[in-house]
């Protein structure tokens, strides 16, 4: 009985891709290219809180994909590109902190269609803190297990990796940046639905009077 369930569980891990299960929520990257439906993990709750502030606050709104490099990853968030010129170089716009990170292996991998957060190398980042803003989505068909424990994993394409593989497939100068600019329009975040207050059954007490200073 002992080896049918040891099956069982086998045969049900290759029918998830040996993917665990994790709990996102999701949110939807407008671009010039197109739409691309991301799901944030929960598993990963500093990263993922963070990208829902910035989204909420429109710090991703017109901000280019500034470093696209086939079959590997293309990267948005450099907070300079928003009004950066042609050829300007870019890559070094971010926010005034950095996120501890959140590697959560072997659950959460850098496989095709990863959410990672970008960070500064190891000699000036010794901690592997994530940076605040600059992101990258993983394109290459087997994933990049050279990242991992590395830089956090965050969430994952759910829908539009063709528009992440139109990206990767753009012409670019020799900094990696496409020679024709793809934007971030906006990032949609779903609301999150309102609970209404539960009604007391217990009766109001009387107010009390405010004591007066005679």
């Amino acid at each position: 009985m002992k080896q049918k369930s040891i099956i069982l569980f086998l045969c049900l891990m290759v029918a998830l891709g040996g993917r665990a299960q994790t709990s996102t929520k999701e949110v939807t990257l407008k671009t010039t290219a197109g739409d691309i439906r991301i799901a944030l993990y929960d598993e990963t709750p500093l990263h993922r809180d963070n990208f829902l502030k910035l989204a909420r606050m429109h710090v991703y709104d017109s901000l280019l994909f500034h470093r696209v490099i086939k079959d590997f990853v293309i990267q948005a968030g450099d907070l300079n590109s928003k009004h950066a010129k042609p050829g300007q170089r870019l890559g070094t716009g971010e926010l005034d902190y950095t996120i501890e990170p959140e590697f959560r292996l072997p659950n959460i991998r850098h496989r095709r269609g990863a959410v990672g957060m970008a960070r500064e190398d190891d000699k000036v980042n010794p901690e592997m803190r994530s940076g605040a803003c600059q992101f990258y989505i993983v394109t290459r068909q087997e994933g990049t297990p050279h990242l991992e424990g590395k830089y956090t994993v965050f969430g994952e394409v759910k829908e539009g990796m063709e528009v992440a593989d139109s990206i990767q497939s753009s012409a670019t100068d020799k900094y990696d940046r496409p020679l024709e600019d793809i934007r971030i329009l906006s990032v949609v975040v779903p609301e999150e639905p309102k609970v209404e207050p539960k009604q007391s059954t217990k009766p109001s007490r009387p107010a009390k009077k405010r004591p007066r200073i005679k």
